[in-house]
């Protein structure tokens, strides 16, 4: 196929050289491409290269005779078919197989001792490296789990210990936390109640079980009583904590841009205090578990420490590991939702 013709560069005079000017004087006008001519490589000729005389150099002096040329046709389609492939090709499925590497090996990584454990306790009873009658396999355990649920016992069980120990942990919130805020912004207060304070916070919750028992007796009221006793002193000690450990300089920074005592608490204490106050409460929900076993042990007919202490009087082993199992659940949730109750309440933290 014939190319169309292009003119040829012409030779032209400047404007200010005189009409017998030399030859040597005589400058190259630049060559342009014409707008119809084709973008293949292949057809292009040496002539459609221009020498566009206001090229600039790097150091900012024009340069004569700089060549430029179009990107042809087909280097342009190759380019965009590599950037289009890069986008939805084999780049995409490597990432997410990295990233399902990631949380696999994160997810690994946590459950790593839990099914160690599993396995050593379903191995060493089976080997009888322990006696099988006082360590059932972990496999006989759950059987007996299963069927506990099955049965509507341990739901029973399950729901009366949670109302006890919700109900202890909940009345321990309603009374520490004001009372450590208290404690921890007003000096004279302090003064007042820290000899109290350092005399009971010493005394163990099941020291004072009987005295409990025995003024308030077998029902209901004392074990709740004992619990919100347990709970109450991590969240009130935290709190207190949290109040005192404010940074001087952000009180300050407030009481000079004239925020008033009860803007400041609002603004500046409690929000500075709520992480260690989360992290009173979730000391307290564990407590709440621990003390309640004990307390659903002496004059209790319902409860997850009735049913481990019935099924040890019973010699049900298997019933008993079951009820433990359950309660562990019960404290590794509880803290799971405190966790996130922590960072629903501190969403200005930025660790």
């Amino acid at each position: 196929m014939a190319s169309t013709p292009t003119s040829a560069p012409t030779v032209s005079a400047p404007a200010d050289a005189p009409a017998d000017a030399p030859a040597d004087t005589l400058t190259a006008s630049p060559v342009h491409f014409s707008a119809d001519a084709p973008a293949d490589a292949s057809t292009a000729s040496p002539a459609r290269l221009s020498t566009d005389a206001s090229t600039a150099s790097p150091t900012g002096a024009p340069v004569t005779g700089a060549p430029s040329a179009p990107i042809p046709a087909v280097l342009r389609e190759a380019v965009a078919e590599a950037s289009e492939s890069s986008l939805t090709g084999p780049s995409v499925g490597r990432r997410l197989w990295r990233g399902s590497v990631r949380v696999a090996g994160s997810v690994g990584r946590r459950t790593a001792a839990v099914a160690a454990l599993a396995a050593i306790w379903e191995i060493l009873p089976r080997l009888e490296v322990v006696d099988p009658t006082f360590l059932t396999p972990l496999s006989g355990v759950l059987a007996a789990w299963w069927d506990l649920l099955l049965s509507g016992e341990l739901l029973d069980h399950t729901q009366a210990s949670l109302i006890r120990s919700l109900s202890g942990l909940a009345l321990a919130i309603i009374v520490a936390i004001p009372l450590g805020l208290l404690i921890g912004w007003y000096r004279p207060v302090a003064d007042l109640l820290n000899p109290v304070l350092e005399l009971f916070r010493n005394t163990a919750a099941l020291a004072l079980l009987p005295v409990f028992v025995l003024i308030l007796g077998l029902g209901e009221t004392s074990k709740i009583s004992i619990i919100l006793y347990a709970c109450a002193w991590p969240i009130l000690l935290n709190t207190i904590a949290g109040v005192k450990g404010v940074d001087p300089l952000l009180i300050k920074s407030a009481r000079s841009m004239g925020l008033p005592p009860i803007r400041l608490f609002q603004k500046v204490i409690l929000p500075a205090a709520v992480p260690t106050i989360f992290t009173g409460i979730r000391m307290a929900g564990a407590y709440s578990i621990l003390v309640l076993v004990a307390a659903e042990m002496v004059g209790a007919k319902a409860g997850l420490g009735y049913l481990i202490n019935y099924a040890q009087f019973n010699f049900r082993v298997p019933d008993m590991y079951a009820g433990i199992i359950t309660i562990s659940v019960l404290g590794l949730l509880f803290n799971q939702l405190l966790v996130r109750l922590e960072r629903r309440f501190s969403t200005w933290r930025t660790t």
